[in-house]
């Protein structure tokens, strides 16, 4: 059974996308910790992170260092935490979010946006995301 980030892949849903390449895509996460708060996915379904295959898992840590660096440059931030953790969704997936304290990686304070402020965000940060 797909699950709903293979969904996002396919378009079957709908996501504020940041940046794609032939097998990653990076989106604005719909229930953030902070403001930019990012996901960064293969393309691929694969369950667990470390299930990656060496080259699949360099890959993606060195895409999501290119949206990190766009998240810089877009949200006044301290620094941009990362984090996998991987219970919420069976698919392999890093979280980039940018700090400004530490319970801002605790995964239980969430913030609110409207769809226009995500459309808005999601646009800057594309912006500053360099080709590969």
């Amino acid at each position: 059974m797909p699950t709903v980030f293979s969904k996002i892949v396919s378009g079957e849903i709908p996501c504020y996308k940041i940046a794609e390449d032939d097998n990653f895509l990076a989106f604005l996460d719909v229930n953030p910790n902070a403001v930019g708060h990012t996901l960064c996915i293969p393309k691929q379904e694969i369950n667990k992170f470390f299930d990656l295959s060496d080259h699949s898992y360099t890959a993606l840590l060195l895409f999501a260092k290119r949206v990190a660096l766009a998240l810089e440059k877009t949200i006044p931030c301290k620094r941009i935490g990362m984090s996998v953790i991987g219970l919420e969704v069976p698919h392999a997936h890093i979280h980039l979010i940018p700090l400004n304290e530490m319970n801002e990686m605790r995964f239980e304070n969430k913030i609110s946006m409207t769809p226009d402020a995500f459309e808005d965000l999601a646009l800057a940060i594309r912006m500053n995301v360099n080709p590969t």
